[in-house]
């Protein structure tokens, strides 16, 4: 049997881009029932964000908002016009959480803040997602996760040594602050089952981007100085880095003194395992550039295929540096499960990428593809008890915007 642990939960999603959209995501890859609520003119800005697998007329599908919308309904609504407003809140009425990441008080401009909501609906769980929170002087501030990267210092730790500062690419601040909303959430809804009373979940790119930070801001705290641009490296650790072999690189992660003593047995470096200046991780890490230029010597005697086989035969951490093309096709992908395929109605046979959990051995499934815009918004509009000739004359008057599959030709 399928894994839906969430099975009756409803989800109202008024989030946008990532952060949001991923936990919303989850919640409906664990069974919820997810409706994703767009501006009538657009939908979410990440609809128009390249690469695009295709280009449908009249609506983009970006590969960001494909990666991030799976199992949701979508019914586009005009957000700023009463009518709209009131439909919102007759969603909200049958809703079990709201997750929105609207900038400040602009849900309370719409009506459809907690206050307003919780009023109807006292068992509301409601979840918002911002920038900085909703106190302190910065909390008007515009909340991006390349924002949030250089004011909590992230960027200052990156690079290397003397160089620029290098973004993450992956937007991990974005995500992480997704997967807070998402524990927020579940332990919002575990409490009601108790009280029967709903709760407000606030989570912020700025807490995620900080408590990131943890080890680091320990670190300075007791030290008094910044780190060091690490570059591939690790403050605390070493050798915990890429090195280059005879004809690619690869990284090393010799975590412990264990893992150097092996390493040194293996590499030919008897004479440096009991060394003083290099017997103990911390021992290491104070003679870092020493350490690092006698394991680089000795890993660029070898090819990398040669060094892998040997580190894993001995148990020391290590791994080619891949490519995505190479994690797409790698054998382990495919046993994980990790990539799964399904069909958009548009854009035809799609990948995507699994949520990392399984419930007793399975992963859960892909309960539907990522919606177009307004897809859903007639069968919403009739599930609130609205006729043929309601839903046509609200759209008539650009309060709702519903999408219809294309004539066959």
């Amino acid at each position: 049997m399928q894994a839906s642990p969430l099975r009756g939960i409803r989800v109202l999603d008024f989030s946008k881009v990532l952060a949001g959209p991923l936990c919303t995501q989850y919640l409906s890859d664990m069974g919820a029932e997810v409706v994703k609520v767009e501006p009538i003119g657009s939908g979410d800005d990440s609809r128009r964000w390249p690469p695009f697998p295709a280009k449908p007329e009249g609506d983009a599908l970006g590969t960001p908002f494909l990666a991030a919308n799976r199992g949701k309904r979508s019914i586009a609504i005009d957000l700023k016009s009463v009518e709209g407003q009131r439909l919102c809140r007759a969603l909200a009425a049958s809703a079990d959480v709201v997750v929105e990441s609207f900038g400040p008080g602009v849900a309370a401009r719409l009506a459809i803040d907690h206050e307003a909501l919780k009023a109807a609906n006292p068992a509301l769980i409601h979840c918002s997602i911002s920038g900085f929170g909703a106190r302190g002087p910065m909390k008007n501030g515009k909340g991006y996760d390349v924002i949030l990267q250089a004011f909590t210092g992230m960027l200052s730790i990156t690079g290397e040594p003397g160089g620029n500062a290098v973004r993450s690419p992956f937007s991990p601040v974005d995500q992480a602050t997704g997967m807070h909303a998402l524990i927020g959430i579940l332990a919002a809804l575990f409490e009601r089952n108790a009280t029967g009373r709903g709760k407000k979940v606030e989570v912020s790119l700025f807490d995620t981007a900080t408590g990131f930070l943890g080890y680091f801001l320990q670190g300075f705290w007791e030290r008094g100085t910044e780190p060091e641009k690490p570059g591939s490296g690790h403050e605390s650790l070493c050798p915990y880095e890429i090195f280059q072999a005879s004809d690619k690189a690869l990284i090393l992660g010799v975590a412990n003194d264990a893992l150097w003593r092996k390493f040194c047995a293996l590499a030919g470096l008897e004479a440096y395992a009991d060394d003083p200046r290099y017997a103990t991780n911390a021992s290491r890490v104070a003679n870092r550039q020493a350490t690092v230029a006698i394991v680089a010597e000795a890993i660029g005697q070898r090819p990398c295929a040669e060094w892998i086989e040997r580190l894993d035969a001995a148990g020391i951490p290590c791994s080619p540096l891949n490519s995505l093309g190479d994690l797409s096709k790698h054998p382990h992908t495919e046993a994980s499960e990790m990539v799964r395929e399904y069909e958009h109605p548009v854009l035809g046979r799609l990948k995507t990428v699994s949520q990392p959990i399984r419930f007793d051995g399975e992963r859960m499934p892909i309960r539907r593809p990522a919606p177009m815009l307004g897809e859903h918004t007639e069968q919403l509009m009739a599930e609130l008890g609205l006729n043929e000739d309601e839903i046509r004359d609200l759209e008539g008057r650009n309060v709702i915007r519903a999408w219809r599959p294309p004539a066959a030709v």
